[in-house]
């Protein structure tokens, strides 16, 4: 089916992929929570096994050689040759450690006389020496570590040492030569470290650190040679030689607790997991009692190979091919059973929608598209019968919308016409000629009402002393506003009569009076306004001041320097609360511009953000331009509200008088 976003297929194969995604999420979740604890399972048994697979390949040569070199230590032609280092005992004790010479793996081993100080040593290889290699001296920092031994109380001790004056670097087995309570000297054999190292140490694997620490948590053997504590028995292993100072995250206590646990459980490889840093690892420990060494595995799960392999790459290709045939299978049957019927009904609609309404449908079977054919097939037919129906009623009811059309426009052409001849009269009451007479390019008129006709009108009369003018502002706009400004405009007429041109705010009294009588019996709603706002000002040329009394419209004034604004009444006229109206007698000054402006300007939306033109900006306008003959500030207002209003529609009717009198 040709479409231009996912067809049935593609929605039903991804409805289905994401059903096995969404399957596989829990199952991969599961998954990494298994794979986690037999990870945590296996690393313990790996480290476990690990640990005591070391510890059995150190006890075996070193348990052998310590053996050897205590029966050396205890043989009476050695105890001999301490007490009296002749040349025929020598020759005895001599003859005789041949033998145990040969047995030890190293082929060495070394005597030290507490009586004289003398270092006897062989080694394999090389001729026997009956002779003191050497003296020891007590006050030598290098020769320490014999006196310190014989101080120790302890029978043998195992050490890490360099020697300096034989320069070798072995382990050392020291055994105290003692008969009875007399300590007679130290015996003992060198194992060579660097092939010790090679077959423990560095045999290991990644994220595997085996090491050897003694009873103090000393590092006695490390694959970071400077970890190792050489020459304990004569000073203090260093911060970083140590089993806390290699894992600084763990507790110290913790540790050397886990070291007692194991001294007492010399058998077993205890686990415990320990920080390195911020790492977490696995730290396993073995006692050695012959030793007294502990055989210590650090083990990091995340690095170490514990459990893996290529069956992993296997199980997760076998999925993938799995799910390859599901979306196959799936895509095949949806074509057969689903695509290919749905096709076929397809072209069939595409007919009868072209109007080919005997266009054959496909046969229907018992399924659900079998059901949506038959359908069809009715609703086929019952569309060319209303189809027929309809074309009648459409050529019908087409006949009578054009005569509607037509009595519709020639209605509307009626109202435009007499709109059109409301706003020729409302122009013919507006007095242009009287000013034009009496101020000439003295004055301006903004008057723009915002449809045809509109709720704004200005009034003028003159008299020997002077003249009145004003703008009035009727509730609304457009039709019902122009009638409101007939009704104002009588009520204005009648109030001239009855006050006088001198006396503005009489005007408006009397104004008010005659609109509320005009109106009093008129069963208005109360959401209908009736208002008007006004500003009238009396200018007497003789005395040469200024009358101005408003009703919810001020006037405004500048010389170009200042502009100063002078409010009317709160209230309109005709409103439901009485205003107080009342005369405001000012100096008239020659070159000033007055101002006389309804809301439509002020409140009129633009700019950026659709705010009002406002009183401010008016002020810094009227100010700007106050110098300026009163064509020119004309202009220049007119310039700035179409700037200002863009391409916002226009609110209110708007009008402005300004006048001046030089």
């Amino acid at each position: 089916m040709a479409s231009k976003g996912l067809g049935l297929r593609g929605k039903s194969l991804l409805a289905l992929l994401v059903a096995c995604l969404l399957a596989l999420l829990p199952a991969l979740l599961i998954g990494s929570k298994l794979a986690a604890a037999a990870r945590s399972h296996f690393g313990q048994a790996y480290a476990r096994d690990y640990t005591l697979l070391n510890r059995e390949r150190i006890l075996a040569p070193l348990s052998r050689e310590l053996a050897l070199s205590q029966r050396l230590a205890d043989s009476p032609l050695l105890w001999r040759m301490l007490r009296d280092p002749s040349a025929a005992n020598r020759a005895a004790f001599f003859e005789e450690a041949r033998g145990y010479q040969q047995a030890l793996s190293s082929g060495t081993y070394f005597v030290i006389s507490a009586l004289d100080l003398g270092y006897y040593f062989n080694e394999a290889g090389k001729p026997t020496s009956e002779l003191p290699r050497y003296h020891l001296h007590a006050d030598d920092p290098e020769d320490g570590w014999f006196f310190a031994t014989l101080r120790s109380g302890q029978p043998y001790n195992i050490n890490v040492n360099y020697d300096a004056k034989l320069r070798q670097t072995r382990v050392w087995i020291n055994v105290v030569a003692q008969d009875g309570r007399q300590k007679l000297g130290i015996a003992g054999s060198g194992v060579d470290l660097s092939g010790f190292l090679h077959a423990l140490i560095n045999r290991a694997e990644p994220g595997v650190v085996p090491m050897i620490v003694d009873a103090e948590g000393a590092i006695q053997a490390h694959p970071d040679q400077r970890r190792v504590a050489l020459n304990l028995a004569q000073k203090r292993a260093g911060a970083d030689q140590t089993l806390a100072g290699l894992l600084p995250g763990t507790d110290p206590a913790a540790l050397s607790a886990l070291l007692q646990r194991s001294r007492a459980q010399p058998d077993v490889a205890l686990l415990q997991e320990v920080r390195q840093g911020r790492a977490h690892r696995l730290l396993a420990v073995s006692f050695i009692p012959e030793l007294h060494w502990h055989v210590v595995t650090l083990v990091d799960l995340q690095e170490a190979q514990i459990i893996g392999g290529p069956w992993l790459l296997y199980l997760g290709l076998g999925m993938a091919a799995v799910l390859v045939v599901l979306l196959a299978g799936v895509g095949y049957s949806i074509e057969r059973l689903m695509l290919r019927p749905l096709r076929a009904l397809q072209r069939s609609a595409e007919a009868i929608a072209q109007g080919h309404y005997e266009a054959d449908l496909p046969a229907a079977g018992k399924d659900e598209i079998g059901a949506l054919s038959r359908a069809f097939a009715s609703m086929a037919a019952q569309v060319r019968a209303h189809t027929s129906e309809l074309e009648d009623k459409v050529r019908e009811r087409t006949a009578a919308l054009e005569a509607s059309h037509a009595q519709v426009v020639q209605a509307h052409k009626k109202i435009d016409d007499s709109i059109d001849y409301a706003s020729l009269i409302q122009r013919t009451i507006l007095p242009d000629r009287e000013l034009a007479q009496v101020l000439g390019e003295n004055h301006h008129v903004l008057w723009k009402p915002r449809d045809v006709v509109g709720g704004d009108f200005y009034v003028f009369r003159a008299d020997e002393r002077g003249f009145l003018l004003g703008v009035m502002d009727c509730a609304g706009h457009g039709v019902p506003g122009a009638l409101m400004t007939m009704l104002a405009r009588s009520a204005i007429d009648h109030a001239l009569g009855l006050a006088g041109l001198r006396d503005p705010a009489g005007i408006l009294r009397q104004a008010d009076a005659t609109l509320r009588e005009l109106l009093a019996d008129a069963q208005l709603a109360r959401a209908v306004a009736t208002n008007t706002d006004a500003g009238l000002v009396y200018v007497d040329r003789i005395d040469g001041e200024l009358l101005f009394a408003g009703a919810a419209i001020g006037l405004f004034h500048s010389d170009g320097d200042t502009v100063e604004h002078v409010p009317g009444s709160r209230r309109p006229l005709g409103d439901r609360r009485r205003g107080d109206y009342a005369n405001v007698r000012m100096p008239l000054h020659a070159g000033t511009t007055y101002c006389l402006v309804t809301d439509g300007l002020l409140d009129q939306a633009g700019g950026e953000q659709g705010f009002g033109f406002g009183s401010g900006r008016f002020r810094q306008l009227l100010q700007a331009n106050a110098h300026r003959p009163l064509s020119e500030q004309a202009a220049a207002l007119a310039a700035a509200l179409a700037g200002y209003q863009g391409d916002y529609p226009q609110r209110d009717d708007i009008t402005v008088l300004s006048f001046r009198l030089d």
